[in-house]
């Protein structure tokens, strides 16, 4: 067995072992309040910069102004409870529109 098979199989078990983990310690592991809280808010500041990171740059510069007006707008369509469609048809509609217009 080659080095890549071997490091892919062993990344499936690792994986399948994780979600395996969650089921079986539910109820015999108690986290404390605190715990939860910061677990909470490590998740939310994960997303926010896989956001950022994705919002903002390409090819590792800047990705102009269409692009995080777009997810602004998406943001906002988001927040405000629109439906997913309306969303992704808003923040895709604002970014088309400002690179039509020449912002790049």
């Amino acid at each position: 067995m080659s080095a890549t098979v071997a490091m892919i199989v062993a990344l499936a078990v690792g994986t399948y072992a994780f979600r395996l983990v969650g089921p079986l310690l539910h109820g015999r592991v108690e986290l404390p309040a605190r715990a939860q809280e910061l677990l909470s808010a490590g998740a939310i500041v994960l997303l926010v910069a896989l956001l950022a990171t994705g919002a903002l740059t390409e090819g590792g510069g800047f990705a102009g102004w269409a692009r995080p007006a777009g997810v602004l707008v998406g943001g906002v369509l988001a927040w405000r409870r629109a439906p997913f469609a309306v969303v992704v048809l808003g923040a895709a509609g604002v970014t088309a529109g400002l690179r039509v217009l020449g912002v790049a």
